[in-house]
């Protein structure tokens, strides 16, 4: 098939490479402008870097909705589908119309679960046992559109970081296999039911700010769901102190929220919500993340002190 691929991140890279495995003809890759970071050090987005590798030709506009340039040049190359994955940007009605089939994107959950910008982080805070992809034809709603193929996996206790590149592989192998019966018109279109929908927004900085007077579940699950970014994060006297690890025994505890009860060879003990989340590995500010035995051994942390 001739395909534009659209995507931004490391999420969508191994979609455009089993595209480009199989067989189909990659007219374009669209992406986010390159973006000055590092001591204003220019990076190129993780999809340009791929599809300079196979000398495909970069679009990036900085809003494909101003640019009738590009927009012309996909118009032009007449693509039978337009494939989305994490591209960053809302595609309006007259991009939709242009491909022969449609634009199809690669949304990392079960849809109509978690529709929005950070679902694989949202299944893991809302202590889900199921996630996983769905590939959907789009329309001009968030994550609404008819549903074509969906694929499934465990949660357990994977962190962002896991269940990312788990479900970036899942999404490129289920997209490969549904694109035949989408030009052979063998796919099936189910609707999605918008009463069962739930949203998952971008997250921000701030949301990996842990709030101790919560039940350690939930503060476990913020910890994996925010491994790497933003991390889940608190005070320790002057410092911000980011925990990585942790794991939640059954046990009461009365103490003040943030309270340590305990210090242990290779993990620390503080009380939340009633209970107690065990730390196993945190990381100070310029230091690197650090199993709990080792951090214990160059850091002074007593029973009593009070993480806020």
């Amino acid at each position: 098939m001739k395909l534009i691929f659209m995507g931004t991140p490391d999420f969508a890279v191994p979609t455009l490479r089993k595209l480009i495995e199989a067989g189909h003809e990659i007219g374009f890759a669209v992406t986010q402008p390159d973006r000055a970071r590092n001591r204003k050090q220019v990076t190129f987005s993780p999809v340009k870097q791929a599809a300079l590798e196979y000398g495909i030709e970069v679009l990036q506009p900085e809003r494909l909705k101003d640019s009738e340039e590009d927009r012309r040049k996909i118009r032009d190359y007449r693509p039978d589908a337009v494939i989305v994955v994490a591209y960053g940007q809302i595609l309006k009605q007259d991009v939709l119309d242009i491909p022969r089939y449609g634009c199809f994107n690669v949304h990392g959950s079960l849809l109509p679960q978690l529709r929005g910008a950070a679902p694989m982080q949202r299944a893991i805070l809302n202590g889900l046992e199921k996630t996983g992809v769905t590939i959907m034809r789009m329309e001009q709603g968030l994550d609404s559109g008819d549903m074509i193929a969906k694929a499934e996996t465990e949660v357990d206790h994977k962190n962002f970081e896991q269940l990312h590149d788990e479900l970036s592989v899942m999404g490129a192998d289920l997209l490969a296999a549904t694109l035949p019966k989408i030009e052979s018109g063998e796919a099936v279109y189910t609707k999605q039911k918008d009463e069962e929908a739930t949203f998952a927004p971008m997250l921000k900085k701030q949301d990996g700010k842990i709030d101790f007077s919560r039940d350690p579940r939930q503060i476990e699950r913020q910890i994996r769901a925010f491994d790497p970014w933003p991390g889940a994060f608190c005070t320790y006297g002057e410092k911000t102190l980011k925990i990585w690890r942790a794991e939640c025994p059954d046990a009461r505890c009365e103490l003040p929220p943030g309270t340590v009860t305990s210090v242990h060879s290779d993990s620390i003990d503080i009380s939340c919500g009633g209970k107690l989340l065990r730390v196993t590995e945190l990381q100070l500010p310029g230091k690197r993340r650090t199993a709990a035995a080792d951090f214990l051994r160059g850091h002074k942390i007593l029973p009593g002190d009070v993480l806020k």
